[in-house]
């Protein structure tokens, strides 16, 4: 048994008004080619980021094994000086380390304070900011993080979804992401933003017997490539290299959309977390039917969910 494949497309130059014209517009992942990202491609080695961005703390996944889990939190949170850490991030085996030899490291630059600054390189990496030159293919207020990632060779990251729009600038090394589209989300085992299959590879299909259904796309990020991930977009990110990265996301959503207390930008817009509230509400009315009455009531909630707000144009 296998799922469905298709790979994403990839555009060799793509203009901004091709981009926004055509390619945008689709609402469809694409990996976008020889677009100039500036010095960074060419400067960005273990020993210059080292170098240029010196020793300052920042706080770092760490996982004995290659796939991280968000949701039984496999890895644990440590801090380290910056240069410590891309040290040990380009290493395979660790002299010193906090659980075992070979154990895995990812970097999610933060904001200053992550319940209240959103991540942005220009202000958390200053040295390294002006190394890279981000495509301006949205409008300046549209902005809402830059997130700067450094993984260890053979990490992979947990299947989730973003809510607002972005691009995965790969800097150096080498990335694999699996995509799976949003009408798939039936499909994914989810809890909350987070998908339970973690190994999307070799699926337990008698404990997730519906991912089966799910199609997946899959693209291989080169240096310099531009991954465009549109929101709710469900990904699944592994680091063939050590490799450095640059999410950029933004807006496009009026900004009322968005709850104001998010600097991760993966909360659930205000409207869809007030509707799954009052959802929630009523399957606990629910309760107080029988048994019969309860599952006839909910399939019509169900019905009337699907007639009201589905789409019925995907392809």
């Amino acid at each position: 048994r296998a799922q469905e494949k298709e790979p994403v497309a990839s555009v060799a130059t793509a203009t901004r008004e091709h981009f926004l014209e055509d390619l945008y517009p689709r609402r469809r992942p694409v990996v976008l080619k020889g677009v100039e990202l500036g010095a960074c491609t060419r400067r960005w080695s273990a020993e210059y980021l080292r170098r240029a961005a010196g020793a300052g703390a920042v706080k770092v996944h760490v996982s004995a094994g290659p796939r991280m889990d968000f949701l039984r939190r496999n890895f644990v949170y440590r801090t380290l000086p910056f240069d410590v850490f891309v040290q040990r991030a380009a290493e395979a085996k660790h002299t010193e380390y906090f659980l075992s030899e070979d154990e895995k490291y990812y970097l999610r630059s933060l904001g200053e304070d992550p319940r209240q600054d959103v991540a942005d390189i220009r202000k958390q990496f200053p040295v390294l900011a002006e190394d890279i030159q981000i495509p301006e293919y949205f409008e300046k207020e549209q902005f809402f993080s830059s997130v700067f990632r450094i993984s260890s060779a053979g990490l992979q990251l947990w299947t989730h979804y973003d809510v607002m729009d972005n691009f995965l600038i790969q800097v150096t090394g080498k990335k694999r992401v699996v995509l799976y589209s949003p009408q798939d989300a039936p499909y994914l085992y989810l809890s909350g933003s987070k998908s339970e299959v973690l190994d999307v590879d070799n699926p337990d299909f008698e404990k997730y017997p519906l991912f089966l259904k799910a199609k997946r796309y899959e693209c291989y990020l080169e240096p310099g490539d531009v991954l465009f991930i549109p929101a709710l977009w469900f990904h699944n990110v592994i680091s063939e290299e050590f490799g450095v990265g640059v999410n950029v996301f933004w807006k496009h959503l009026p900004s009322n959309c968005y709850d104001k207390n998010d600097t991760y930008g993966n909360k659930d817009p205000t409207a869809a977390s007030r509707a799954m509230q009052i959802l929630d509400r009523a399957l606990k009315t629910l309760e107080d039917l029988p048994e019969e009455y309860r599952d006839f009531y909910a399939r019509r909630m169900v019905l009337r969910i699907q007639e009201k707000a589905y789409r019925t144009d995907y392809k």
